[in-house]
């Protein structure tokens, strides 16, 4: 089964959390699903470098990662996907969406009532219960 290693960021702005929506993709289970925004890393690039480059080119926003708060490990049905989420700041809530089709910036208690990608939803438990 194919490996995937991913970083996430909760971005946190006036006590709201910024959240994305995947357009749809080949694999039902995470096809418009709110997720975390970030990506894959590269090679020799540290996980924080690489969430700050992810949400540089997905949202054009410039961001701090201020910890690492969780790393999840959840199997799809396609591939196996490790993602380190951290806590990340910004001073701007502008951004453009390049990859996703939608955003809302949240409070921690309307999470939940989202459809969330599965390996995202073990952040937004931590979450709810911080």
């Amino acid at each position: 089964m194919k490996k995937v290693e991913v970083v996430a960021a909760v971005i946190m702005n006036q006590n709201e959390i910024l959240v994305v929506q995947r357009g749809k993709n080949k694999y039902s289970y995470i096809s418009e699903k709110f997720e975390f925004p970030g990506g894959k890393m590269e090679e020799e690039e540290t996980r924080e470098d690489a969430i700050k480059r992810e949400v540089l080119e997905e949202l054009k926003m410039t961001i701090v990662p201020l910890k690492e708060l969780i790393t999840v490990e959840y199997e799809y049905p396609d591939f196996y996907l490790t993602m380190h989420a951290f806590l990340c700041s910004t001073e701007s809530r502008d951004l453009e969406l390049t990859e996703h089709i939608d955003y809302k910036w949240l409070a921690k208690d309307k999470l939940m009532g989202l459809d969330w990608a599965a390996a995202d939803v073990p952040i937004v438990e931590m979450l709810m219960k911080a």
